[in-house]
This record gives C-alpha cells, structure tokens and sequence, in this order.
C-alpha cells in the first residue's frame, strides 16, 4: 500500500470511529449548514481540483446539455429496436425558475447541430428556458418597461394558442386575476414558462403553463399529486423540495405556480467552477440539502428519476439548495423497466440492465452530480447504454454475476458467461465492431480521479476532507444497489455530519 493510499485509509477509518449517534445531523432541518454564506466567487472557487486526477479531454460538465441525449436516444430508439411506449416521455431536463436579469447567461454562437453529438445544443426541453439575448441589457432597471397588468379578453386575442397547443403569452398580461407576467422563458415539449409578479404577494414566481394537449394534462396532474403529497409531507418547506404554491385552469391550460429561484447548477459550475469544479464546503453544504431533499423523496416512497445538476437550484446567495423538476417522479410502486428512464450520463446500471429498481437510482444519480461538481468533469460517459455500462465499469469495476443474472435486458450486453460485449464504433472504418471486454480491474477508478497524484499541497485538514468525500461518493456509487447508501446514512456519513475539530 502506497503512503497516499495508506493515509486515506487512516483518515477514513479515525473518523469514523470518532462520530458518534449524538453528533449526527438534525436531518429535518438542516441546520448544520446555517452559517454557509457565498459572499463571492472564491467562495465557490475550487483551489485543490485533482491534479492529473480527471483526464484532460474528459467532457466538461459546464459545457453539457442532457436535453440532446434524452432526444437523440428517443429519436433512435423508439424508430428502432425499442418502442415508443418504453421510453419514458415525462422525463424532464431544466428548471422552471428564471435566472435573474442581473445575471445574464452568455451564450455561445450556435453552431450546426449533429444529431449523434451528445454535447450539442438541443432546443427540445419541456422546461429549457428561452435563449437569451446577450445583447439586452445586463441590469434589471435597463430592462424596457412590462406593460401594465391587464387581463385579456377574445376582442383582443382570436386564438390563445398556437398550432402546437403552446398557449401565446404576452407581456403585461395578468394570468388568473393574479400573475401580471414578466418575462416569457419559452417552452419545452410539454409546457411555456414565465415569470411573473404575484399581485397578492408582491413576489416573484414562475408559471408553467402546459400546452393544449390531453396526454400532456394528465401528466401534469400526476406531477401535481406527486407535488402535494410532498407539500404535505413537508408543510414548514424544510426539506430541500421545490416549493409548489398552486395550480389552475387559464384558457383550457393547466398552470402550476412554483417559488422563484437563481439558477441550476450546471450554470453554478459554467460560471464558477468551469472544467475545475467547486470547493469542498460549497460540496459539503450542497450535499446535505440534496440529500434531505431525497429523505422525504424516500418517505413518501417517491421516485425522482432524473436527478442531475440542472434540476437542483440554487438562490441568488448561493447557499440554499432546492430539488426540483418533479416531471418524471413516480410512486416506487408503478415503476416500469425501461433502460431510458434518468438522462443517460446519470443512468444507474440497474435501470440499463432491466433490474428491478428503487429509490437507490436516485442515489447514484447524485453520486455522478457531487462527482461533477468537484472535478467540473462529467464522471460516466457512452453514447449508448451499452457504452455507459463499459464506462462505469473502467471506474467501478466488474459487475457481480449474481446482479448480471438478475437483469431481464443483461443479455443485450453480455453472453451466456457474462462477458461483456462492448458495440463500438471502429476507428478506422467507421462501422459499428463488437469486441469482447474483459475488466480484471478499474482502469480509471473512482479515488484516482478524484485525488489525482494525492494530497500534495494540502493541509491535514483538507486532505482529511476530501479523503471523506471520496468513501461518500464510493457508497453511493456501489454496483449493489443494495449495498448503496440511502440518504439518511448519507445525511450521518462524515463528509457531511463529524465531529468538530
């Protein structure tokens, strides 16, 4: 055992030993975190990213739009060897919530779009907000003014949709007797987002109105359920789950109205941590409000289903977390096997195996998320199912046979012996080559990426930090589902709950 590998082991293992019962989070409030405050960006900055720990030409998790995966695999596969009824068509991608007009999102020239690249820009997301124009002004007081609130009658509108069943937005319009609209976020494939002043608060909040459509309603409703039950669940709003105010029935167009947050945080690391990540106490303190965000998920026997860096938003001050984008949540009880379900970079090998899954494939989609905002790097990579499961296992290593021979899709990726088939593209002739795959071990493991060549350059205390971060993300990326961390034990692990120094 080297001296870097024997240090890890020490620092895991003492504290361990030294946190006990008492000293565990208050996991209802999450009040560990209280005092975190982001006052700039060095507070968010990364200052101890691995060195030499992620690969240079690794895809950057800023630079990442899932909304082309889930399109291009609907596209493929539906027209192909899968039918259309087992992709899941509620999954969702983006948030509700505008970014504020003082801090504009500057885009980059579009470019031509090819329909394999699985790190273009894709304008097919229910909730991706409008493109916003760079050239407008940065500052809210330079924004021309929204016409006064008034309401809308069929004398001044001869039809409220277009030929999409989108309903036609219009600034200054007062939605409900009560929401005078703000700006127009655009739409997605199920809804138009947009942000309004609520004239009984005085608040800002953001409304999705769904499109014209009755598959899309009843999609809606079943969000909203999903969304009320957890409101319910939580009625003091301490649990780290979008806040859900209400909903009604606009122009034949159900409407949901949500709180108004910052921004996701994909575009935390785009401005923050771009291909360097975060630092470990923004980590620390994020990871805490996702995971209490997951407890009640737990509770009330909920499955998420497409966790990932642009369905957890943030505040303007950066230090309050909140899960969002409930679109593709279910009850544990209704879950179909689908390889699809869960964009694919955050996809856990049970769901592309075909093995009964549970509240443990959110788990691991946080352990790909936490993983991202640290290293600025997306941690698993495929263009296909196939390619993500040859992925995770350069990094986790060989799946267990009795795990293989539970899978009702595994023979799609392994023979009889279960020996991995890996379907590549040849490099030179282009064609699509099966090879047989043997991994006797990871070759790009998961303390590695993370650590680099160590813990040169840190303090005892850092070293210990990351060291704890590392044992986290490793239980939570367990090939078991069954062996993986649940987010109460994640809540009372010590990256998170230890004893103070």
């Amino acid at each position: 055992m080297s001296l870097t590998e024997e240090r890890y082991a020490v620092t895991v293992s003492y504290i361990y030993s030294q946190l006990s019962a008492s000293e565990t989070p208050n996991d209802s409030t999450g009040e560990a975190f209280s005092d975190f405050k982001i006052g700039n960006v060095a507070d968010l900055v990364n200052d101890d990213a691995p060195v030499d720990g992620t690969d240079k030409d690794e895809p950057s998790a800023a630079d990442y739009d899932p909304t082309l995966d889930m399109k291009a695999e609907r596209e493929r596969h539906t027209s192909a060897d899968v039918s259309a009824a087992s992709y899941d068509e509620t999954q969702t991608t983006k948030q509700d919530v505008l970014i504020p007009d003082a801090v504009p999102v500057q885009q980059e020239q579009p470019k031509a779009k090819d329909p394999y690249d699985m790190f273009a820009e894709d304008d097919d997301d229910m909730f991706a907000e409008e493109t916003q124009d760079t050239t407008q002004p940065a500052h809210a007081s330079a924004v021309p003014a929204v016409p006064q609130p008034q309401e809308l009658d069929i004398s001044m509108m001869d039809n409220w949709d277009d030929p999409e069943g989108y309903y036609n937005v219009r600034l200054g319009e007062l939605i409900n007797g009560r929401y005078h609209v703000q700006q127009n976020l655009g739409k997605g494939m199920f809804s138009s987002v947009v942000r309004a002043t609520d004239s009984k608060t005085g608040k800002l909040v953001a409304v999705k109105i769904i499109r014209q459509n009755d598959t899309m309603r009843k999609a809606g409703m079943k969000e909203i359920g999903i969304l009320e039950q957890l409101r319910e669940a939580d009625p003091d709003d301490k649990k780290h789950i979008i806040k859900f105010e209400r909903y009604f029935d606009h122009k034949g167009h159900l409407c949901m109205v949500f709180e108004n947050l910052s921004m996701n945080l994909r575009e935390v690391l785009k401005k923050f941590g771009r291909d360097v990540g975060l630092n470990l106490m923004a980590i620390r303190a994020y990871a805490q409000q996702i995971f209490l965000g997951l407890s009640l998920l737990r509770k009330c026997n909920i499955l998420h289903a497409d966790l990932k860096p642009d369905n957890l938003l943030v505040n303007e001050q950066r230090n309050i977390l909140k899960v969002c984008d409930l679109g593709s949540a279910s009850s544990t009880t209704e879950n179909e096997i689908t390889p699809y379900l869960v964009s694919r970079f955050y996809r856990a090998p049970e769901i592309i195996l075909g093995i009964p899954y549970d509240q443990a494939i959110d788990v691991w989609s946080i352990g790909c998320t936490l993983f991202e905002l640290y290293t600025g790097k997306i941690l698993f990579t495929g263009r296909n199912n196939n390619q993500m499961l040859r992925s995770i296992m350069e990094c986790r290593g060989k799946y267990p046979p009795k795990l293989l021979r539970k899978g009702s899709l595994t023979h799609m990726h392994f023979d009889d012996m279960l020996n991995f088939h890996s379907t590549e593209e040849d490099k030179i002739t282009g064609r699509l080559v099966t090879r047989v795959v043997d991994f006797k071990k990871p070759t790009r493991d998961l303390k590695t990426r993370l650590m680099g060549k160590g813990t040169r350059g840190m303090t005892d205390s850092e070293a210990k930090e990351l060291a704890l971060f590392v044992d986290l993300l490793d239980r939570c990326l367990s090939l078991n589902p069954e062996k993986r961390c649940t987010p109460a034990e994640a809540l009372k692990h010590p990256f998170i709950s230890r004893p103070k120094a």
